[in-house]
């Protein structure tokens, strides 16, 4: 399989752009709120950080990648400390 419909100008990589946005937004929501679901904005945070790790990949825009997965990190972090114990 290869990922020739992730390229820059294709519907499927705008996708996964305004993906990437609104799940970021989405979790920060969350969690800000402090509801009792708001450790479920990791894992929003999670897909977001993982789409633009993707999109930094694909643009060759490695201080993007570099960056979405350090925050993919922290985000299981947050998912660990949050969800599971």
């Amino acid at each position: 399989m290869t990922l020739s419909v992730l390229t820059p100008g294709t519907r499927s990589f705008a996708f996964l752009r305004w993906f990437g946005t609104l799940t970021g937004v989405a979790g920060a929501f969350v969690l800000a709120l402090n509801i009792p679901i708001s450790g479920w904005g990791w894992v929003l945070f999670t897909l977001s950080s993982v789409s633009w790790t993707i999109a930094g990949l694909v643009l060759k825009d490695m201080s993007l990648a570099v960056l979405q997965a350090a925050f993919v990190v922290v985000d299981v972090i947050g998912i660990w400390r949050w969800l599971i114990v």
